[in-house]
């Protein structure tokens, strides 16, 4: 039974270090959008939403650092507004997953802070349903009782 005993100022330094990452990241936001809206669509006001001051957010250099969010999204910094720069395609960014998440990563400096914030895009029924075969052809006798069931093909839906 070996113990291993840290001086104290490395337990301070740790717990200083924990402060520090605490204090600079803070809670997670989430907006929800419809895919393909037009660019220049407001998604929301990061500014109202995270706490943050619209007249300090240019001299504080808020930017979006994610790849994946500034391809998509840009902070309109005179109004603190996260704004959608390029059309969005659910199903070419998520496929047929039930969840489509894009998570974007916030930077402001003087002090530093990080910000989470997740886009959930939701699903539009964009694209129609389609069949392997144009037409089907169902042959019904006259002898078939009222409320009898037919089975047709499935439909492709690439919807989710």
């Amino acid at each position: 039974d070996t113990k291993i005993k840290l001086p104290a100022w490395w337990l301070f330094l740790w717990w200083h270090h924990v402060f520090l990452l605490w204090s600079t990241i803070d809670a997670q936001t989430r907006y929800s959008i419809p895919e393909e809206l037009k660019p220049g669509t407001v998604v929301g006001n990061l500014a109202k939403d995270l706490g943050l001051i619209v007249a300090e957010l240019y001299r504080r250099k808020l930017r979006i650092s994610s790849e994946a969010g500034s391809q998509h999204f840009n902070v309109d910094l005179g109004k603190g507004e996260l704004v959608v720069t390029n059309r969005i395609d659910r199903e070419e960014l998520c496929g047929q997953r039930p969840s489509c998440l894009l998570p974007l990563e916030l930077v402001i400096d003087s002090p530093l802070q990080l910000h989470r914030v997740e886009i959930e895009i939701q699903d539009t029924n964009d694209n129609p349903p389609s069949f392997l075969t144009k037409e089907k052809v169902l042959k019904i006798a006259e002898l078939v009782n009222p409320g009898a069931r037919f089975p047709l093909e499935s439909a492709q839906d690439p919807d989710v």
